[in-house]
C-alpha cells in the first residue's frame, strides 16, 4: 500500500513544483542603465505578459525534464485569473502511476485547489470501484505552496511570464519557425537572487533537492501577435517547455463527481512525514 499510492507524489511532486515556478513577485527591480535594445526587449516581453494574462486560458504541450529522468509530459488545457485550473493527459509511465492506471496516458485534473488522478478503479483498498484519486495541493507543496495557487496568476503560464522583468540580461535572436509560426526568439536570464518567493512558497531545500539552485534562463519565441508559441524554463537540471496551440475559449475544469473519487490526500501527507 505504502509502495502503490506514494509513487504518485514521487513521481508527480517534482513535475508540478517546476511547472508552477512563478509563484508570485515581490516588486519591479530597478531598471538601471539599461542600453536601448534592452528597453525595447523589455518592453515586447512585457506586452507579451500582458496579452498572455488576459487572454486567461490556453491549449499547451508541456514537458518537464529532470536530470537524466524521462520527461513527464503534460498535453491539454490551463486557465487562470482565480488560480491555476487545468485538464491534462500526462505520461502515465514518466509520472510514475502506472500501478494506478494501465493507459500509457492519465487524465490529470487540478481545481479548487485539488489534483485529480482518473486511475483505475481498484480490487481493495481506498480506490476500490473509484475513477478518480484526489489530492490536495497542501499533501504535495505544504501549506505555503498550496496558497500560491490561490492568488490571481499565480502557476500558471502567463504568471511564468512575469518573472521576465526581474532579467538581468536580455538578447532578441531574430526570427525562427517553430510549429510552422514565424516567431522572434528572445532569451532572459533570471538572477537566484529575483527568485525568492518561489523559495519562500516552497522552502529552499525542497526547491534545491528539485531543481538543483542556481538562475532561471528563458527562451521565448514570439509569433506576430506578441503571444507565447514556445517558452523554455531552465533552472538548474530542471527544464520545463511548453508549447502554446491555442489562447482563451477552453472549457471550464470541473472536479469528478465526489461518488467516483477517492480522497488520498491524508495518506500522501502520512507518507511525506514517515520519509522524513
Amino acid at each position: 500500500m505504502k509502495l502503490k499510492y506514494t509513487a504518485a507524489w514521487v513521481g508527480f511532486t517534482a513535475a508540478a513544483m517546476v511547472a508552477v515556478s512563478a509563484c508570485g513577485s515581490g516588486g519591479v527591480k530597478a531598471a538601471g542603465a539599461a542600453v536601448d535594445n534592452a528597453d525595447r526587449i523589455m518592453t515586447v516581453l512585457s506586452h507579451a505578459t500582458d496579452r498572455t494574462d488576459h487572454l486567461g486560458s490556453a491549449k499547451v504541450r508541456m514537458s518537464t525534464a529532470i536530470g537524466t529522468a524521462a520527461p513527464v509530459t503534460m498535453n491539454g488545457t490551463f486557465s487562470w485569473g482565480d488560480g491555476l485550473a487545468m485538464d491534462v493527459l500526462m505520461d502515465t509511465k514518466a509520472a510514475k502511476m502506472e500501478a494506478l492506471q494501465h493507459s500509457p496516458t492519465i487524465r490529470t485534473l487540478f481545481v479548487d485547489g485539488a489534483y485529480y488522478y482518473d486511475v483505475d478503479p481498484q480490487a481493495s483498498g481506498p480506490l476500490k470501484g473509484k475513477q478518480w484519486m484526489k489530492i490536495d495541493a497542501s499533501a504535495l507543496f505544504g501549506d505555503k505552496g498550496a496558497q500560491a495557487f490561490s492568488g490571481n496568476g499565480a502557476g500558471n503560464p502567463a504568471a511564468t511570464l512575469k518573472y521576465l522583468k526581474y532579467a538581468d540580461h536580455v538578447k532578441d535572436f531574430g526570427t525562427e519557425t517553430v510549429d510552422g509560426q514565424r516567431t522572434t526568439h528572445y532569451r532572459a536570464v533570471v538572477d537566484q537572487a529575483q527568485m525568492g518567493k518561489f523559495k519562500d512558497a516552497y522552502g529552499s531545500d525542497g526547491m534545491t533537492a528539485v531543481t538543483g539552485g542556481g538562475s532561471m534562463t528563458m527562451n521565448l519565441w514570439l509569433n506576430a501577435k506578441d503571444l507565447p508559441v514556445r517558452l523554455k524554463e531552465q533552472i538548474g537540471k530542471v527544464t520545463v517547455t511548453m508549447d502554446f496551440e491555442k489562447f482563451g475559449a477552453t472549457a471550464p475544469v470541473k472536479a469528478p463527481p465526489a461518488a467516483q473519487t477517492a480522497d488520498l490526500t491524508k495518506t500522501i501527507e502520512d507518507a511525506r512525514k514517515q520519509q522524513g
